[in-house]
């Protein structure tokens, strides 16, 4: 009588429900509980509430509970069922479990923590169960989270893309740059994969973005263009991005250079590779001698990367008049420096300048996103890859979505 008591508190139960008998397996290392409920209960349809007799029984389901200190807890109970005039005959709902879950809401709550805390093989190892009932749980509680999910502006946006696998596999993913989460996930990085956010939302929601930070990717571009009421006043170039490609130019400086010299039988520029791609308060305490000494030699890749970093002063400036006057001084540099990558890079930036010139109204960035795809590639590098790109999307949703992911 004790254990029934016992376990009646432990579960939770209230009228109509009582235990029924409890059973201790030492050799299983299980305890099973039955749960009954009492005769004349008028039970509500699970779709439109209203209340009707027992019509009968589904077979004998079995839930995981949490365990019983080291044992593991099964609660066994048969379903009412209703036979309701407008839905037909219908399963009603138990008050210790989510509709089609094996699992107690309460066990779920814990498997949700355990997972979001590590890796998905480590949490069957935790808490004792399957691989697929680990997936499972994490889709059921990306579904409950995403349907709870309030509908809201979006003020401020960014959009990246993460490859997923080799071959030129991308995710577009959309951030809330407020919240730091992640809104939208699309495979692919074309015009459609961005469209499907966009689609998603109301009027009201496309009005209420005020700025949308991005790589120079045309089919994003695009994609919000078409989409986004006034997109060319909000689409913001992303800095780090426009840094990136300068980069790029100055590293192609500096091989063209290395190899001329390597020619000549001089390695001045050997080992050297990483230094040029620093910003100058980046250069590693141990390497700043050796880099001041370059720098002062007369090597084009020196000149290009001057003229990278002069370029990081444009999103000094606080009005955009004196930021657009820095600009035309600094592209009259690079497109005279007779260095080819740096000229070809400064004219893709003169072709995208009014959209990096948006950050003087709207100064984003997309450090956000950047710092969620670490956070996703930490996600990937625990599972040691995704063959299934479902779960890998699964798995962003779980940490990353800012979702209510526990049941009620």
């Amino acid at each position: 009588m004790q254990d029934i008591t016992l376990y009646q508190y432990l579960l939770g139960l209230n009228s109509p429900w009582t235990v029924s008998r409890v059973a201790l397996n030492v050799t299983g290392q299980c305890v099973d509980v039955w749960a009954e409920h009492s005769d004349g209960v008028l039970w509500a349809c699970p779709t439109c509430a209203r209340a009707w007799p027992l019509y009968d029984h589904a077979e004998e389901r079995i839930w995981r509970h949490l365990d019983s200190c080291q044992y593991q807890t099964h609660l066994h109970a048969r379903i009412p069922r209703v036979h309701c005039e407008a839905h037909g005959v219908v399963q009603v709902r138990v008050p210790w479990a989510e509709p089609r879950s094996r699992f107690t809401r309460l066990f779920e709550r814990l498997a949700i923590d355990v997972l979001q805390q590590c890796d998905v093989t480590g949490a069957t190892k935790i808490l004792r169960i399957s691989w697929d009932e680990a997936w499972g749980l994490m889709a059921r509680a990306v579904k409950r989270g995403q349907q709870r999910k309030v509908a809201k502006v979006v003020r401020r946006i960014g959009v990246d893309e993460k490859a997923v696998a080799k071959g030129h596999r991308y995710l577009t993913l959309v951030c809330d740059l407020e919240e730091g989460t992640v809104e939208h996930i699309a495979e692919d990085r074309k015009q459609a994969s961005l469209d499907g956010y966009y689609t998603g939302l109301s009027a009201a929601q496309l009005a209420g973005i005020e700025a949308v930070a991005m790589d120079m990717w045309e089919p994003y571009i695009q994609a919000t263009r078409e989409r986004v009421p006034a997109a060319a006043e909000k689409i913001v170039f992303d800095r780090f991005h426009v840094m990136g490609y300068l980069g790029k130019a100055v590293d192609t400086v500096r091989k063209q250079e290395h190899r001329a010299l390597l020619a000549a039988g001089d390695e001045t520029l050997k080992g050297s590779k990483y230094l040029w791609l620093y910003s100058r308060e980046n250069v590693p305490a141990r390497r700043r001698g050796e880099f001041a000494t370059l720098r002062r030699q007369a090597l084009k890749v020196g000149r290009a990367w001057a003229i990278k970093e002069a370029l990081r002063h444009l999103w000094h400036y606080v009005y955009p008049a004196s930021g657009g006057k820095f600009w035309k001084r600094w592209y009259f540099w690079a497109t005279h420096s007779r260095l080819d990558p740096i000229r070809k890079a400064a004219e893709t930036v003169r072709r995208h300048i009014d959209n990096i010139l948006t950050y003087f109204q709207h100064p984003v960035t997309n450090a956000m996103s950047e710092g969620l795809n670490s956070k996703i590639q930490k996600i990937k590098h625990m599972a040691c890859g995704f063959r299934n790109l479902e779960h890998f999307k699964t798995a962003i949703y779980f940490r990353c979505g800012g979702l209510d992911l526990y049941p009620c």
